[in-house]
């Protein structure tokens, strides 16, 4: 059965760092936890867990700090968690699972990482990343700030989620500041970083930057497809933005010459043109949404709401302002069959219950 290192990069975590390692301790053979310049009691909590608590001089770079995690691991994996990061309950019977029948060719575990929840808890945005890797010299972050390692030979996906539960707000400039810094020093960012230093432009309202590194990102003839397509949203906001408001729609159907559409887009040029009044266009891009199969594997980001949820509760809005509340009723059902708890759902239930008592 393999062993597996949790490798981790922390600065100040006091208030999260207890509840990330009783979520995983028990699971792993060793945990080595890299400190990046705390000035609270995250070392203290840390030591408490492992021996192997270490200070590393933070110099921008979250690559540079994560590799010296790495290389201070002796398990067969690396397994990588931040602070604010918690393996629920649920996920453990799995995890032990996946250790004991792991092939022992694998290179890297492709896991579900859950960053957003709606009010039952439900993951509403994921995407898989490398969660377990090989442990050797050949597999190594790359990039100062939304590091990844690229993957490669045997490459598995598996169902187990690790689910970013952060409290209290963090810096919200300092990956901008990164690619600011970066920039000033001469540096040219590839394709990949120029989709994320994009979408932190866009973060910043700086729209007009943020649709010219955009654009050029589109042009280029490299860059994953998925950072395309995510691309062609995150331009279209910015026109919006902007008063653009064709120059959006067109940046949305740009999207489809990438690949074919997803449902997070067909939501998007559905809810264009509900909000300018064109009910049929709307109603056509919902019903897409629904019709197309969810791929997680693609390794793009995934809001699952879009592929039934939304999709329904919009369908439910558009028959409604037709007149056919008939039928705005019966997706306004099939909506609360994805989450009966939705206060949108019961709000409407409510409404269509109210016309039936007139």
């Amino acid at each position: 059965m393999p062993t597996v290192s949790l490798c981790m990069i922390v600065k100040n975590e006091e208030q999260h760092l207890a509840r990330c390692l009783d979520s995983v301790a028990d699971l792993v053979e060793e945990i080595v936890i890299v400190d990046t310049g705390s000035t609270d009691r995250t070392m203290e909590i840390a030591s408490r867990y492992t021996s192997k608590v270490y200070l590393h001089p933070w110099r921008d770079d979250f690559s540079e700090a994560r590799n010296d995690s790495f290389s201070r691991a002796s398990m067969d994996y690396c397994m990588w968690m931040d602070a604010d990061d918690v393996l629920e309950e649920t996920e453990k019977d799995q995890f032990l699972r996946l250790k004991q029948t792991l092939p022992s060719d694998t290179d890297m575990v492709m896991m579900k990482y859950n960053t957003s929840f709606d009010e039952a808890g439900k993951p509403v945005f994921s995407y898989f990343r490398e969660r377990w890797i090989r442990n050797c010299a050949q597999f190594r972050w790359i990039g100062p700030v939304h590091e990844v390692i690229p993957p490669k030979g045997k490459v598995i996906y598996c169902d187990i989620a690790v689910s970013h539960k952060k409290t209290g707000v963090g810096d919200p400039d300092r990956n901008l500041r990164i690619y600011r810094k970066m920039i000033a020093e001469g540096k040219i960012l590839e394709p990949r970083h120029q989709y994320y230093y994009g979408r932190e432009l866009y973060y910043h309202r700086q729209y007009e930057e943020a649709v010219s590194v955009l654009e050029q990102f589109l042009l280029s003839e490299e860059g994953w497809v998925e950072n395309k397509i995510e691309a062609c949203l995150v331009c279209a906001n910015c026109y919006l933005e902007l008063g653009q408001e064709q120059a959006a729609l067109s940046t949305l159907l740009r999207s489809m010459s990438f690949d074919l559409p997803r449902a997070e887009l067909c939501c998007e040029i559905g809810k264009y043109f509900l909000e300018r009044g064109n009910i049929r266009n709307a109603i056509h891009w919902y019903e897409t949404a629904l019709n197309v199969p969810e791929n997680e594997n693609a390794g793009g980001f995934i809001q699952p709401d879009c592929y039934d949820y939304i999709p329904l509760l919009q369908l439910c809005v558009c028959y409604d302002r037709l007149g056919d509340r008939q039928k705005a009723r019966e997706y306004n059902e099939r909506a609360g069959a994805c989450k009966p708890y939705s206060q949108a759902y019961l709000y409407n239930k409510r409404y269509f219950d109210s016309l039936q008592s007139v």
